[in-house]
């Protein structure tokens, strides 16, 4: 029932009633109080703020509750019939008419958040009549809108990514839509909504780049500045020539023919696309001349840009609430640069560029040079064990030849799963727990090579060292662990996963492994041997960077859906539930910065797509830097290393095993529906090392329940007694057999 009171109470405030235009005006000016002042109290722009006043626009929650809070307590200090100070000066002090509260930044903060429970001083129901539209079109303005100090972490989410940059003073990115009159508008972050002149596309990139003030600023010192983005609807698609979805064809060549007349009215416009031609993320430039870049980029969501896993229903949302929602992300991540994983990978870039300017030579000249810490401007190639089968590197093995643990590095999330024991088959409930942000966990921290392998022979392992060893591990028995400094438990190492390979199967001769996976034979107290290796003395923590940064937008975009970090087990049990519902787009916005971590981990070690690529040959992917296998294998080998590390400390103190684990989830047998049934709290504090309840990456939450009857009917459904139960515990819906792809 509180859910639902909830959902009314966001209503109300979705309606707060407002004063006309004018009044609005006059109570602001009566208090002495500047458009820049309410714009930064409210976290919107000045141009926002004076649209309101002028009646062009009306406010939009979360800010619309803020605005009517504030003018309600100004129309009690300020009566209708008060006088009027002039613009911008301070009101004289009267005694006889008590202070008002001072417009902090607190409480439009706090109103940003979509609300989760009665407001503070809840505002009384607007007649319907006169409620707004669920998705107003505001009016047009092309006033120059003032920003606040940029935020150094992760803004709420009506915070514009231009910071106070001039140049990109309307945000990041627009989305181009037409009104129901023929007029061309482009919705901005923040409510900003500018006329659009252009009457052709070569137009609209000349437009976007001279007049609308769209871009972000750079996220490194030696970096480049964020190229404008333009996000079309099916009606912009119209206006300016484009079809409105793509032909078979067009999909599976994933772009429009370079024959169709839009791309020749670039042509004779003397822009240029990238070689991935005029797709769902197109590219639009001209040659940067010096250090000015003329580049803008398209994103068409009727062309399956926003590829529903990840960005989920967001390419039908109103252009305002897509601008509000991709702003977010941009301001919180970067820019879009196309899917998910490929903007997970220019973030690494964009945080990490290869180059930078030199100190001045006896000319006073500076020169591009290495960027210390960056992976440079030059791909190096793989070690042979590294690479993926087809890479050219094993271009002189026969053709279906099938490379052994002893050839080839298979580092892959866990996929493993177990029979359940007697006592298990007892206990009514299996309960599924999933590690946050996992990979990004794993990456953080992680010591990477950021050069080209050196091959040696009989080498002495060195945990710091990153690389590749070929190492029998075969010798690890999980059934006596070191847990802590000479401290050795005894476990029943038939009911856990080996830590070494995917399957959890135990290793059965010399194979090829990470270095967090050979470091964690050492940790459980074995020595190791390796025969080879190949390893990268020029490394360093590449990714942490990466990692902070998406870390940061995760918690505050959770924060705003009302899931905080620190938070007692049984409140983060309470706040997970649901959170989805109280604001969807912000959870979109989470599903997508999932999606760039993972996306971006899979990017550096891209396959061949097409393009008529044949096993021996080079493709696209390997001319990047970031095509770097063994970065991708030692991310994921820290990742399943840190779930194995878990998993082990648990079963030491509770003697509980999982029965499955995929990934970054574990199902256990449970007395009790709730991961609080099984994980061993006391006084809120859980097990060290173990898991724990919360928000951070790293880590876990409820993933869902189900029963043990649930699980022993499937399984013997389809007749397979390993079938892993962690792919479906969340909504336990089985759709097929389970072939472990």
């Amino acid at each position: 029932m509180s859910e639902l009171f909830d959902a009314v109470d966001a209503l109300i405030a979705s309606r707060s009633p407002l004063p006309p235009p004018a009044e609005r005006k006059r109570l602001r000016q009566a208090h002495g109080l500047t458009l820049d002042e309410v714009a930064a109290a409210l976290q919107v722009r000045r141009a926002t703020v004076s649209g309101w006043e002028a009646g062009k626009t009306e406010p939009r929650p979360p800010e619309r509750d803020a605005y009517a809070r504030m003018l309600k307590q100004l129309a009690q200090l300020y009566p209708a019939n008060a006088p009027v100070p002039p613009e911008d000066t301070a009101v004289p002090e009267t005694p006889a008419v008590p202070a008002a509260p001072a417009l902090s930044a607190v409480e439009p903060a706090q109103a940003c958040t979509a609300p989760t429970g009665p407001a503070a001083e809840p505002a009384k129901t607007a007649p319907r009549s006169a409620a707004p539209a669920a998705v107003p079109r505001p009016a047009t303005t092309n006033r120059p809108a003032s920003r606040g100090p940029a935020a150094k972490k992760a803004g709420p989410a009506s915070t514009p990514a231009g910071g106070t940059d001039a140049r990109f003073e309307n945000g990041p990115l627009a989305v181009v839509d037409v009104d129901d009159d023929g007029k061309v508008l482009a919705y901005c972050v923040g409510g900003l909504v500018l006329d659009v002149p252009a009457k052709s596309l070569p137009s609209l990139v000349e437009w976007t780049l001279k007049e609308a003030k769209l871009g972000a600023p750079k996220l490194s010192g030696p970096g480049k500045d964020a190229d404008p983005l333009l996000v079309l609807t099916e009606a912009a698609l119209e206006r300016y020539g484009l079809p409105a979805t793509l032909t078979k064809e067009e999909r599976l060549a994933g772009r429009i023919p370079e024959g169709h007349k839009v791309i020749k009215q670039l042509v004779r416009a003397n822009w240029q696309l990238t070689k991935r031609g005029f797709g769902p993320w197109a590219r639009i430039y001209r040659p940067a001349q010096g250090a000015e870049r003329s580049c803008v980029q398209l994103c068409i969501p009727s062309w399956d840009a926003l590829d529903a896993r990840h960005w989920a229903d967001a390419g039908q949302l109103p252009p305002a609430d897509l601008a509000r929602l991709l702003g977010t992300y941009a301001a919180r991540v970067m820019t879009p640069r196309g899917s998910t994983a490929v903007t997970g990978l220019e973030l690494m870039t964009a945080l990490h560029p290869p180059t930078r300017a030199s100190e001045p030579d006896a000319t006073g000249k500076r020169h591009s040079e290495h960027n210390p810490g960056s992976l440079g401007k030059d791909p190096v190639d793989c070690a042979p064990c590294e690479a993926p089968d087809g890479h050219p590197v094993l271009a002189h093995l026969p053709r279906f030849h099938h490379r052994t643990p002893a050839e080839v590095l298979v580092e892959e999330a866990y996929d493993w799963a177990r029979p359940l024991t007697d006592a298990e088959c007892l206990r009514p409930h299996l309960v599924g727990i999933d590690v946050n942000m996992a990979f990004a966990a794993g990456a953080n921290g992680l010591n990477v090579g950021l050069g080209a392998p050196t091959h040696v022979k009989n080498p002495v392992f060195d945990a710091k060292l990153p690389g590749s060893w070929l190492v029998d591990l075969s010798h690890v028995d999980l059934s006596r662990v070191k847990v802590a400094k000479d401290k050795w438990a005894e476990l029943d190492g038939e009911l856990l996963p080996s830590p070494f390979t995917p399957q959890g199967e135990r290793p059965t001769g010399p194979a090829w492994y990470a270095t967090p996976t050979v470091a964690y034979a050492v940790e459980l107290g074995y020595e190791v041997c390796p025969i080879e290796a190949y390893v990268r003395h020029d490394n360093g923590r590449y990714l942490d960077a990466w990692y902070n940064r998406l870390r940061d937008a995760y918690l505050a975009t959770m924060a705003d859906l009302g899931v905080h970090a620190d938070m007692p087990p049984a409140d983060f049990l309470a706040a997970m539930d649901g959170y989805r519902q109280r604001d969807p787009q912000l959870a979109i916005v989470v599903s997508a910065v999932k999606a760039t971590v993972k996306g971006g981990i899979g990017k550096l070690r891209e396959r061949p797509r097409g393009e008529g690529w044949k096993p021996g040959q080079p493709w696209r992917a390997l001319a990047r830097p970031t095509w770097r296998p063994d970065i991708r294998a030692a991310v994921i080998s820290r990742t399943r290393i840190n779930m194995h590390r878990k998993i082990v400390k648990h079963a030491a103190f509770t003697g509980q095993y999982p029965v499955a684990v995929l990934s970054d989830c574990a199902v256990y047998a449970s007395d009790g529906p709730s991961p609080l049934d099984f994980l061993p709290y006391r006084d809120s504090k859980p097990l060290p090392g173990g898991f724990k309840l919360g928000v951070n990456p790293g880590l876990v939450k409820w993933e869902g329940t189900q029963s043990v009857l649930w699980g022993e009917g499937v399984r013997e459904q389809f007749n397979a007694p390993d079938l892993n139960l962690a792919r479906y515990i969340k909504d336990g819906t089985v759709t097929d057999q389970d072939t472990g792809e």
